[in-house]
């Protein structure tokens, strides 16, 4: 009998990274939930941001979120590393552009893994890196009137 690490299954699959994108338009999360569907996947991790009605005690009525034109290719080169740490069987990553009121949805990333443990991981270190490495900035409106811009990198 084979051992389990010899299962390619066990493995990352060839070309893993299914969908990468910013947007400006709504968000799906069926889309990027289907997007890494894959039968040696025996777990899947879904983050999903949403535009929160606060931040540091302050009441937000909206955001925007702008980003430099890199930003889809430095999804990509984040996804890459992932991808080369964790056996990943599929990856999508999606990011919104515009404006956005509260509880739309601002990122869907996703990441399909032989285990829920890797999936876990490697879901984790996505969205991070994503908002820490990715050049797309937030501006947040707040109810008393006031506004900040927040960079994501």
């Amino acid at each position: 009998m084979a051992s389990i690490d010899d299962h390619p299954g066990e493995h990352a699959a060839r070309e893993p990274i299914k969908l990468i994108a910013v947007r400006e338009t709504a968000l799906s999360l069926d889309e990027v939930f289907g997007a890494v569907g894959d039968d040696a996947a025996g777990g899947i991790a879904l983050f999903v941001g949403t535009v929160r009605n606060h931040d540091e005690g302050a009441d937000v009525d909206r955001l925007g979120y702008s980003c430099h034109p890199s930003a889809e290719a430095e999804m990509r080169r984040i996804a890459e590393k992932v991808v080369a740490e964790y056996p990943v069987r599929a990856l999508a990553a999606v990011h919104r552009i515009g404006d956005l009121g509260v509880g739309d949805l601002a990122v869907v990333v996703a990441v399909s893994c032989p285990h829920r443990a890797e999936a876990f991981e490697a879901c984790r270190k996505l969205i991070d890196d994503l908002k820490h490495e990715v050049p797309i900035w937030k501006h947040q409106t707040f109810s008393d009137g006031m506004e900040e811009w927040v960079g994501a990198c």
